[in-house]
């Protein structure tokens, strides 16, 4: 059986971390749902940088199926729109509830997580000039930091998208589809590939 994964998009979300998460999921056989967090519904997304998604399907179609694990892409701007979505908050807080995984990369530990005190204990990183809006007994400055206490994946920015993923991946499926993924992706230095 394979997991499941909602990943949210908001206008502003950005977009590479969007992308690079969503990809690397489905490489690896996950059932993602991309759901659009914005305030009118909207399907077509328009990212940070002007890129257009489409998200499968307005939050409140989706809010109430199972999954593994909730992802909050960066983005400042769809960050803000996520902390002021009071549906997706109350999904957050019952996902983590179930011991299910939350995972957010970029502003959104900072402005989604920390804002409304989702992890009162929970080591994390986020985006660096966001760190003084997380608690200084949380914060971790590594690109990927992955707490098994509350089970909260979070990660710095765009270029530690792939990081960030084949975490998730590993969390999911096991370290042995996180290297089948990595092998496929002709990783730079620095970005662990799982293989022995």
């Amino acid at each position: 059986m394979s997991a499941s994964v909602l990943v949210c998009l908001a206008p502003g979300s950005e977009e590479t971390e969007a992308v690079t998460t969503i990809d690397l999921l489905i490489r690896a056989g996950i059932r993602v749902i991309t759901a659009s967090v914005a305030s009118d519904g909207h399907l077509e997304i328009i990212c940070s940088r002007g890129v257009r998604l489409m998200a499968d399907a307005p939050l409140v179609a989706v809010v109430d199926q199972e999954f593994d694990a909730i992802v909050l892409p960066g983005g400042m701007q769809g960050a803000e729109c996520f902390r002021d979505n009071p549906l997706l908050i109350e999904r957050i807080r019952q996902t983590h509830q179930e011991g299910k995984i939350i995972a957010a990369i970029c502003a959104s530990p900072a402005v989604v997580l920390e804002y409304h005190q989702i992890f009162p204990m929970g080591n994390m990183t986020g985006y660096p000039t966001l760190k003084a809006q997380i608690g200084i007994d949380k914060w971790v400055d590594k690109r990927v930091v992955f707490d098994p206490r509350v089970n909260l994946l979070t990660s710095q920015g765009p270029g530690t998208s792939m990081d960030f993923a084949l975490k998730l991946i590993d969390l999911l499926l096991g370290k042995k589809k996180a290297a089948e993924v990595a092998a496929q992706l002709i990783l730079p230095s620095g970005i662990y590939n799982y293989q022995d």
